[in-house]
């Protein structure tokens, strides 16, 4: 683990070397207003798409047939890691150096073609499939267990390889991999997903102290790109995802008592500071992320569960119908 954070250091950067070197007048789109991803070139070529799409292509394909291939190994959890590690994490860094080559040289990610959301949704449906996964060990609210989530949590927790490997992956290559604040801290953040997902089959990718980091450290991108983007957002990042750690997350990491008080306190004395002059009017600000999170995750739910129902009821018929058949 340690060593996969040294290698995302130092291609954090090469990032910024490489950079500094080849892309300090790039020639992108104008800026518009609203909702805008403004790292695209002003005029993209065939070579541009074609190795975005190639390069994202080829990591995915890689990502889900290593992943298929140690499912298919019946392998239990170890300290060490597994052979398949091995070639997980070098694959990821190979692709991982690739595209840092693939901006080097022609810039563009997968956002000349798809729009930003698609990348945002990928990475919040993934934190919210944690959320209903990890329901059974920590709880949803304030360690409390959610019934509902328990059943329909063993099927994500199955397959969630997939998705997330999807999730991370589109993730990264929507981006070319610039240094700014905000990309700096999200493709780090990328790294560690990354790191996570090559991790699999060990004590370490289960680890509750390692989970808490990559689900809190969301916070710090979403808050430093708000910044960023002097969009005047900032609270609503900080305090919601602060709130979803005070509520759900901090409960799987066996804290005591007192120290869970304190985190409350110190959430709820920064929100009095901060509304206190930010104004009572903007409090919805508070609940919007933990509300939007908990709401998918039991949307997700309900949709595995009906899927889950309809194939025991598809199994079952198909059992009565063999039933009937040899007893003709």
């Amino acid at each position: 683990m340690w060593l996969g954070i040294l290698f995302s250091l130092i291609v954090t950067g090469m990032t910024w070397g490489l950079n500094r070197l080849f892309l300090t007048n790039i020639d992108l789109l104008p800026d518009r207003p609203g909702f805008w991803y403004a790292w695209q070139l002003r005029y993209p070529d065939f070579w541009t798409h074609f190795t975005a799409w190639t390069g994202y292509a080829l990591h995915q394909i890689t990502f889900w047939g290593i992943i298929y291939y140690a499912q298919k190994q019946n392998l239990r959890y170890s300290k060490g890691l597994h052979p398949i590690n091995f070639i997980a994490l070098g694959a990821n860094a190979f692709f991982i150096l690739l595209h840092l080559l693939q901006t080097t040289i022609w810039y563009d990610g997968l956002a000349q073609d798809v729009p930003e959301q698609t990348s945002q949704w990928s990475v919040i449906l993934l934190l919210c499939m944690v959320l209903w996964m990890e329901n059974q060990r920590r709880g949803l609210v304030f360690g409390k267990k959610v019934g509902f989530l328990t059943e329909t949590g063993k099927v994500v927790r199955k397959y969630h390889g997939y998705y997330f490997a999807w999730a991370i992956v589109y993730t990264f290559w929507y981006h070319p991999m610039i240094f700014t604040s905000g990309h700096a801290i999200g493709f780090f953040y990328m790294f560690m997903l990354i790191l996570q997902g090559s991790l699999f089959f060990t004590r370490i990718h289960v680890n509750k102290y390692w989970m808490a980091v990559q689900e809190v450290t969301v916070l710090i991108h979403a808050v430093l790109v708000s910044l960023m983007n002097a969009d005047g957002m900032w609270p609503m990042f900080l305090f919601g995802f602060f709130g979803i750690f005070v509520v759900t997350q901090m409960y799987g990491l066996g804290l005591k008592a007192w120290q869970r008080y304190a985190f409350f306190a110190l959430y709820a004395g920064g929100a009095i500071v901060v509304y206190a002059d930010r104004g009572l009017n903007r409090l919805f600000e508070l609940v919007t992320i933990p509300l939007t999170e908990y709401a998918v995750v039991f949307v997700l739910a309900a949709l595995v569960w009906t899927g889950m129902k309809l194939t025991s009821r598809w199994q079952g018929s198909r059992e009565n119908t063999l039933r009937l058949a040899e007893g003709d």
